[in-house]
């Protein structure tokens, strides 16, 4: 529902380029990049009915510094 949303990290990331003064074209890979992973995410939902491993099984790292 996340990416149904456009809620997900890889919307957020797509609108800081957008929002960031001076970062679109430094940072235009990246945002090709993201909209890349959002097509394959979908399509992993639509074959396995899903979220890809790499997003399901994500969490947070904690920092031990």
């Amino acid at each position: 529902m996340v990416v149904c949303n456009d809620l997900d990290r890889f919307h957020l990331v797509a609108d800081v380029i957008d929002r960031v003064p001076d970062l679109g074209s430094v940072a235009a890979y990246t945002k090709q990049l993201m909209r890349d992973k959002l097509i394959e995410h979908k399509q992993y939902i639509k074959k396995y009915g899903q979220d890809m491993p790499e997003i399901r099984e994500w969490t947070w790292k904690q920092n031990n510094s």
